[in-house]
Formats: structure tokens, C-alpha cells, sequence
């Protein structure tokens, strides 16, 4: 391992990274109001038992009040269900143009619905409407059944996807949301969850959409009302999922973007709607206000090359996956800004994609802003003697 302190002006030559996971650890540590861990700081979300409110590009907490308190999640349980929707269709498991089939069991389902009969067929990205927009339970149920084949499996990818992000208190008993015993989220594993969904372009289409319509050319045309009215009142909100039932109380979780920069916010137990919408509007406002994001790399950016010992290939170009920036405040003196590279100069294959290699470290100053886990941006498998025998050989004449 060696060591490097790298200035703002010469990162994108030496940063040798292309997958950054921020740390849950280091999230709570490090957030700019880290005060706020213990519901100190400014007064928001008075009336919710919980809130949080990140920056979704660094993760980077902003406010908390009680973030990590289980509660029931009522219906934002579905941003789970769209969250393994989306990465299916991203990875090909999945169609938007797939028909899904409703079974007896997704007809039965209560509360909020899009009414889908016995047998009755929509698309995916039908039914995806009818769970951002709507809340449908049964369409989510539908879409858990399509891709799992039971709902109950379903549930097991959701807890195993929950386990994979790092979530601590989170469990799930179903795809919708409707209670049950030991279903419950807190609202930063909401955030966490709500991160992850808002990377796919895809889904915005629909969480942030204010109306629309399914069966539109049949002889019962259902007129979609988006259940989150932030996304026609808030400037820059593109979703994400509200919640209620009598025992979770009123919740949402939401995204709004300004000047660049996309927040997080999640309230849960709200007294009211109004109450829910409000304390929403709020922690947004704070934020913006109070915190802009400071770029350092855009997507695409050839940000370095990773050495492999043995492999299959010698090395792999790294390209930055998307823009990366700091989360500051504003009037603060960027300038302080520098970074601290722990990592291999190379790794000996075989390397498995997402393997930590190092750590990456900002500093404003000598305070620590923020700490990632650099991570393998490829899988490079162990070259044969022979490869090995010819590349040497290769190197001997050039």
C-alpha cells in the first residue's frame, strides 16, 4: 500500500478508482451536521417521529432526527420493489414491453390499488406506473410474482439486497407495504434504498410524473394521479413514494434536483399529510439553502489504470461512472479541499469485481469530509504459464 496526497487540481490524473462505495459508518461519522445524530441543529421535522435528509450523490447526511428508529414503512416498502424491478430490466432479466399476469393472490390485495382483475395483463412498465404513481399494492405483487415467481421469494431478494446495501434495520414481510409483524425500515435505510432507485434515469419517468393513465384505449381508462404532490408543487421534486397506513402514520420519501445537486429526503410518522408534505418542503429548502455540491470529476473521465499482477489482461483503464463531487457548505473555502489515496499500485489477479483495493480520504483543511472504499472495476482472471510465458518474451524485444 502507498500512500498519496493528491490536490484538487490533479485528482483526475491520479485517482485510480472507478467504483466508490461510501461507507455506512463513515456517513454517520462524517456528515457536515454530524450534531444532528443526536437531534440537535436546526429545527425540522418537528412532528415526525423520523427524518432524514442526504445528499444522494456523495450519500453525505445533512440532517437526521432518530434515522435509524424501526418503524413501519407502509407503502415506501415499494421503493425496495422497484429498486430490484429496475436493476432486473438493467440487467435483462426484465422487459418494459414483458406482460405480466395477474394472480389471485395480486387481485386480493387491499388499500391503494389500480383494481387488476383475475388474468388481467399489463405490461411492466405498466404495472411500474401503477406502483410509483398509485401505490398500487396489487400491481406490486403482481411485479414481485413476474419476477420471483412468488412473492415470498421475492421477499427473500429483498432482505438478501437489503443485507447488500448494509441496511441495519431493515426487514421485510412483503412487496407493498401492508401490515404485518416484523415488517419495518428506518427512514436513513429509506434514504439509503431511495439512492440506489434514483440512479436509473428510467424510473424518474414515473415517480415523477403527476398524471397519467392506464387501460388508456379500453372501455375502462384509469386515470393515475401521482399520490406524491411534491412532484407538481416543489420545484425540482421527481418522486419518490408516499406511505400511510394507521399504524406507520403518514410518510414519503422524496427527490428533488436544483443547480445539480439531487437531496434525499425521508420522513416517517408524520401526523397528517399536510404535516408529511410540509416537513418534506423544509428539510429540502434547508438544505439547498445551506449546501451545494463542489464537482471533481465528470462521467466518462479517464481517471487512471489499475496494474494486475498474472492476469489475464496487465492492466484496465478506469473510467468514472459518474460525475463525483463534495458535498460543502456554502461560502466555504474550496480551496482547502485535498485528498488522501490509500490503495495497491497493483493487485494480483484473479481480481473479482467490486473487491476493496483502498480507501480514498477528503479533507477540507485537516478535517476528514468523507471516506470511500475504492473498489476492483473489473474481474481479471489468473492468466495460464503459457500467457504469462509470452508476454514476457514479448517484452524482451520492445
Amino acid at each position: 500500500m502507498k500512500k498519496f496526497t493528491v490536490t484538487l487540481l490533479i485528482i483526475s490524473m491520479l485517482l485510480v478508482s472507478v467504483v466508490v462505495a461510501p461507507t455506512i459508518a463513515a456517513e454517520e461519522a462524517k456528515s457536515p451536521n454530524a450534531a444532528n445524530s443526536s437531534n440537535s441543529g436546526p429545527a425540522l421535522a418537528q412532528n415526525a417521529v423520523s427524518a432524514v435528509v442526504i445528499d444522494a450523490e456523495s450519500g453525505t447526511v445533512i440532517f437526521e432526527k432518530n434515522s435509524h428508529q424501526k418503524l413501519p414503512p407502509a407503502s415506501i416498502t415499494k421503493v425496495m420493489t422497484m429498486l430490484l424491478v429496475m436493476e432486473a430490466i438493467d440487467q435483462g432479466k426484465l422487459k418494459l414491453t414483458d406482460m405480466v399476469t395477474t394472480s389471485e393472490r395480486a387481485a386480493s390485495m387491499g388499500g391503494s390499488q389500480i383494481f387488476l382483475e383475475v388474468g388481467e395483463q399489463m405490461t411492466v412498465e405498466e404495472m411500474l406506473k401503477g406502483v410509483a404513481m398509485a401505490s398500487g399494492n396489487d400491481a406490486s405483487v403482481a411485479l414481485a410474482e413476474k419476477l420471483a415467481g412468488t412473492e415470498d421469494q421475492f421477499v427473500a431478494m429483498m432482505n438478501e439486497r437489503a443485507a447488500q446495501l448494509g441496511l441495519k434495520n431493515t426487514h421485510f414481510m412483503n412487496s407493498n407495504g401492508l401490515p404485518v409483524e416484523n415488517h419495518y425500515s428506518s427512514a436513513y435505510d429509506i434514504a439509503v434504498l431511495s439512492r440506489e432507485l434514483m440512479k436509473y434515469e428510467l424510473i424518474r419517468s414515473f415517480t415523477g410524473k403527476y398524471q397519467d393513465y392506464l387501460r388508456k384505449d379500453s372501455e375502462k381508462p384509469f386515470w393515475l394521479v401521482n399520490t406524491n404532490k411534491l412532484v407538481r408543487f416543489y420545484d425540482g421534486a421527481d418522486g419518490i413514494k408516499t406511505g400511510y397506513t394507521s399504524e406507520a402514520k403518514f410518510c414519503l420519501s422524496a427527490s428533488a434536483v436544483r443547480d445539480g445537486m439531487r437531496l434525499i429526503a425521508v420522513v416517517m410518522g408524520a401526523p397528517s399529510t399536510k404535516v408529511r408534505n410540509a416537513e418534506v418542503t423544509q428539510l429540502l429548502d434547508y438544505s439547498f439553502a445551506q449546501y451545494m455540491n463542489y464537482p471533481l470529476i465528470k462521467k466518462g473521465d479517464l481517471i487512471g489504470t489499475l496494474q494486475i499482477e498474472k492476469g489475464m489482461e496487465s492492466k484496465v483503464d478506469v473510467i468514472a461512472p459518474q460525475p463525483f463531487s463534495v458535498l460543502v457548505k456554502r461560502g466555504s473555502n474550496t480551496e482547502e479541499i485535498h485528498y488522501e489515496l490509500d490503495m495497491d499500485e497493483s493487485v494480483k489477479a484473479p481480481v473479482v469485481q467490486g473487491q476493496p483495493i483502498g480507501k480514498l480520504m477528503i479533507y477540507q483543511g485537516d478535517s476528514l469530509m468523507k471516506e470511500y472504499e475504492l473498489l476492483a472495476p473489473a474481474t481479471i482472471e489468473r492468466s495460464s504459464w503459457w500467457k504469462l510465458l509470452k508476454r514476457s518474451t514479448k517484452s524482451l524485444f520492445h
